[in-house]
């Protein structure tokens, strides 16, 4: 019987409810609600399944975020900040910058859209983060996973990775929801039914020498955003190139989605109770919401300043794909434009800004590290 007992209070001392606290069941609840975000709502599924299943994990299993751990060995690769430049390449071999070369004047739409990273940065610095921490919250603005997480390791601030990436990807996944509300009220249903000339076609030699000039000219300016930018416009060349099929299709397929997995449940990992809930987490959570909703604002205020410019040429909605969740802020101003006139199509105008917002962002990070001498 004695063995018995032994064994059995040996089994029950190795289950998680032994060292299960108030917070791991609070952490757990969170991540079954983000699954369910992400397979009832469909809100990027992509993004939120394997960041939601990462945190259930490490708030049932702890250990397997500590050195030996699985997921301990992907977040080192987040925190070489490989993962962040490897999605770029991927982003940039599945997107079409056509409408970006078409229309170059979306890059002002995707500049304006980065007021809310710099606008986040005093609001951290206000609220007592370090200059260093200031930054990698404020990039949060741009809805930019990748860009957030390679900040986050170039400036040093491992510590807020979790809170910063969960942060950046939660917004991404939530553009459908927090976008609109702005949208509507910073626009008239006048506006907002206005139809845009179609774009021009692009040659192929313009999307050849686009991706090539692109990263000349802002890795010259800017050398520390060589990794982001140059795997931007690697994937990019792999697409419009026509002789690298295999790469394309690995780069923004096979490849994509498994750093997809590791990068994802690797940063989900990171929001194990103790480390995540914070004031500071708190306070991240809420600058990056303020961060984005500014630069939301931004875009459609500077797309309204376009609209007056054009005489009505110009529909403000495509100035909200400024930020850079690709495709899905595009997304978003194609479908509240189609509120207003299912005939409205503004997809692909609004492409133009959410490219260029997907480089503006990576600018705005090696601004940051310049500022800080991080190479």
């Amino acid at each position: 019987m004695e063995y018995i007992s032994n064994t059995l209070a040996n089994l029950l001392s190795q289950t998680a409810f032994v060292n299960l606290t108030v917070g791991n069941v609070v952490m757990v609840g969170v991540a079954c609600f983000f699954l369910y975000l992400a397979i009832a709502k469909g809100y990027e599924p992509l993004l939120l399944v394997p960041i939601s299943f990462g945190m259930l994990l490490v708030n049932i299993y702890p250990p397997i975020m500590e050195e030996g751990g699985l997921l301990h060995y992907f977040f080192m690769l987040d925190e070489w900040a490989i993962l962040p430049c490897l999605i770029f390449m991927g982003v940039g071999a599945m997107t079409d910058f056509g409408p970006l070369i078409a229309n170059p004047k979306s890059f002002l739409l995707g500049a304006a859209a980065q007021f809310g990273i710099y606008a986040a940065y005093m609001g951290a610095m206000l609220l007592g983060f370090g200059d260093k921490a200031a930054a990698a919250i404020a990039i949060i603005g741009g809805a930019d996973g990748p860009t957030s997480i390679y900040l986050a390791s170039k400036l040093g601030q491992t510590a807020l990775m979790g809170p910063i990436a969960v942060a950046a990807y939660s917004y991404m996944s939530l553009v459908p929801i927090i976008q609109p509300p702005i949208m509507k009220a910073l626009t008239t249903e006048e506006e907002r039914k206005i139809k845009m000339e179609q774009l021009r076609p692009v040659s192929k030699k313009e999307r050849i020498l686009f991706p090539i000039i692109v990263t000349i000219v802002i890795c010259t300016i800017l050398p520390s955003t060589a990794p982001l930018v140059g795997m931007l416009m690697l994937g990019n060349l792999f697409r419009e190139s026509g002789v690298v099929r295999q790469l394309t299709e690995t780069a923004s397929n096979a490849l994509m989605y498994i750093v997809v997995i590791l990068l994802g449940t690797s940063v989900g990992a990171t929001t194990s109770a103790e480390a995540f809930l914070k004031w500071d987490t708190i306070k991240i959570v809420v600058l990056g919401l303020v961060a984005f909703a500014f630069g939301t604002a931004a875009g459609v205020l500077f797309g309204k300043l376009m609209c007056k410019l054009t005489h009505g040429k110009v529909n403000p909605l495509i100035g909200s794909a400024g930020v850079s969740a690709v495709p899905m802020a595009a997304r978003v101003s194609q479908k509240v434009g189609a509120e207003y006139d299912p005939t409205n199509f503004l997809l692909m105008h609004a492409m133009g800004p959410n490219v260029a917002g997907v480089i503006g962002t990576a600018v705005a990070a090696g601004t940051f590290m310049a500022i800080f001498g991080v190479k």
